[in-house]
C-alpha cells in the first residue's frame, strides 16, 4: 500500500475577506475531490484571507497510479487562474516505512 500527499501553498487573487476566500477555496476543494476521488481539505491559513493551504491524500496499491493522480492534481491547481501556486510539498509513503 502506498500513500501520497500534496500540500499546496496558495496566494489568492483579489480577496478582501474570509467570506470571499471561502468562495474561492471551496470550489477548488470540491473540484479536486469530485474529479480525482481523493481526500482533500483546507489545512492551513484559515485566518489569513489572501493565503490558503490545501492538503490532499491518495491511497493506492501502485506507485505509478499514485504518481499520476498526484501529478494531475498539481496541474489542476497550477492551472487555476484565481490562485497563484507558491509551493507544493509532495510526500510518498509505503506501508514498509518505519
Amino acid at each position: 500500500m502506498y500513500v501520497g500527499t500534496l500540500s499546496f501553498d496558495l496566494l489568492l487573487g483579489d480577496v478582501r475577506s474570509l467570506k470571499e476566500k471561502r468562495s474561492v477555496v471551496r470550489p477548488i476543494v470540491a473540484d479536486i475531490r469530485r474529479t480525482f476521488a481523493v481526500s482533500v481539505a483546507e489545512t492551513g491559513g484559515q485566518d489569513l484571507y489572501r493565503r490558503a493551504e490545501i492538503g490532499l491524500a491518495v491511497v493506492s496499491g501502485d506507485t505509478g497510479h499514485l504518481t499520476d493522480v498526484l501529478d494531475r492534481c498539481e496541474r489542476m491547481i497550477a492551472g487555476r487562474p484565481e490562485v497563484e501556486l507558491l509551493s507544493v510539498r509532495r510526500r510518498l509513503h509505503s506501508d514498509e516505512d518505519d
